[in-house]
């Protein structure tokens, strides 16, 4: 497999965005408190649950504006490197909606199981929260993508570069009487004379 081929592969993608998003909400220090303490958890509930749930509302929660632009910096940040990678804004954001969507399924799954009365009393929000960051990932996805590709150069104009590359090397010109090939011959057809390619890529006749 390639180099290309394993670095593009969405597993080692998602494990990159979601590893520098846990470096910036770490440097930061972010977090989201939620008060939990002001519900009642389910009896099985555990200290274990309520820090995994903190820990995953620190991913997608703000409390003011700051926060918000803070969350909004970091996901928009984690955003490019799809868009970089693909060439697709179709494959970028899909990438980027993996990854949002997976630490919203187990924050909300978290959430509901283990403190139920916060989810319901205040899911409006939370929704409201998540739905807002969702559709600025997609905004800038397409946005990127399309900037980007302004500036790469379509597939079909590097495949036609790279296939005039190749036959500018094996073109070959009879040095006796100037007849062209695109390709290298033992005999001129023209004057049949024998044509040698030394390994400088010069022709020479015998």
């Amino acid at each position: 497999m390639k180099t290309i081929d394993v670095f593009r592969s969405k597993i080692v993608i998602f494990i990159i965005q979601i590893a520098i998003l846990s470096l910036l909400i770490y440097i930061f220090n972010y977090r989201f408190v939620l008060n939990l303490q002001l519900y009642p958890p389910t009896s099985d509930t555990t200290e274990d649950q309520i820090a995994i749930i903190e820990f995953l509302a620190a991913y997608l929660m703000y409390e003011d504006l700051t926060d918000a632009f803070f969350i909004y910096i970091c996901w928009s940040l984690i955003s490019i490197i799809p868009t970089i990678i693909y060439d697709d804004y179709i494959k970028a954001f899909k990438m980027n909606l993996i990854t949002f969507l997976f630490l919203n399924f187990f924050f909300y799954i978290f959430l509901y199981r283990h403190v139920n009365y916060y989810f319901r009393e205040n899911f409006s929000i939370i929704f409201t929260k998540t739905y807002i960051t969702g559709i600025i990932i997609t905004i800038l996805s397409i946005e990127i993508s399309l900037i980007l590709k302004k500036f790469r150069k379509p597939k079909s104009e590097e495949e036609l570069e790279d296939l005039q590359i190749i036959t500018n090397k094996i073109r070959t010109k009879c040095p006796n009487c100037g007849t062209e090939f695109n390709s290298i011959p033992q005999f001129c057809y023209n004057c049949n004379t024998r044509i040698i390619k030394d390994t400088e890529k010069n022709v020479r006749i015998e």
